[in-house]
């Protein structure tokens, strides 16, 4: 009987010897512990090493949603270090436990903003009803990438993508809190030093597949479209109106 051999194509032969694809457990997982520093040293004096539950946070539902929030930070690095040692059986598993978590972080999150917004809290010299924005549409940003993440979680490369995408919509916040002059309590410039992940991601897609995955694409274009589109949409009337009535809720 004759044996025939399959022989690859030039597509794969080129796909096989992209010698960057072997280290995407490195590059994830790197990612994730840059991630939990840049979050801890954000939040150091305020939460972390401040007593984390005696910490003086003004209300109950901050604390709630600083607990929150960290637990998926811690998430996000045992999930790639999981995938890096082989258990995706336990990674798969506690992924339902954080898409829950997830859930419940777009929850808190709106409390909390709206909890902010009813103190007349935020940055100083930002008109509270503008910035109550920034936070909502942070959870708009998480929820949306975190969903399709979720959507995604049988294709591994798009998954990965999105949930770090996801996570980096939730940077500002600490990224604002850095004990650096030009980055402190400003929201705007925040955001712009928040892509630095984005272009992170893109690089090493460039190097390990020598093109842009197309959820990299389209998962970046959108968080940095709605977080710029929310700045002139925060001074329209209209918005004004709306944070108004739910800072008057709020109380």
């Amino acid at each position: 009987m004759a044996t025939v051999v399959a022989r690859p194509s030039t597509a794969e032969k080129l796909v096989i010897g992209l010698p960057g694809r072997r280290y995407d457990h490195f590059f994830f997982s790197g990612m994730a512990l840059l991630i939990m520093l840049t979050v801890f040293v954000g939040f150091a004096h305020t939460y972390y090493m401040a007593g984390i539950f005696h910490a003086p946070l003004p209300s109950a539902i901050i604390h709630i949603h600083g607990a929150a929030f960290s637990c998926w930070i811690l998430l996000l690095v045992a999930q790639t270090l999981l995938v890096s040692a082989g258990r995706v059986d336990i990674h798969r598993r506690l992924g339902i436990a954080g898409f829950s978590l997830a859930c419940l972080m777009v929850i808190l999150g709106v409390l909390a903003a709206t909890d902010s917004l009813a103190r007349r809290g935020g940055p100083p010299g930002l008109d509270p009803q503008f910035f109550y924005i920034i936070p909502l549409t942070d959870m708009l940003n998480f929820a949306v990438l975190i969903g399709f993440a979720f959507r995604a979680r049988f294709n591994p490369a798009a998954h990965k993508r999105l949930i770090l995408i996801g996570t980096v919509a939730l940077m500002i916040a600490a990224l604002a809190r850095w004990p650096i002059a030009f980055l402190y309590m400003r929201a705007p410039v925040a955001t712009f030093v928040s892509y630095a992940f984005l272009l992170m991601l893109v690089a090493y897609d460039l190097w390990s597949t020598r093109k842009v995955h197309r959820v990299t694409i389209w998962a970046s274009v959108f968080l940095i479209f709605v977080q710029q589109i929310r700045i002139p949409i925060g001074k329209t009337a209209a918005w004004h109106a709306f944070a108004g009535w739910a800072q008057h809720l709020g109380r």
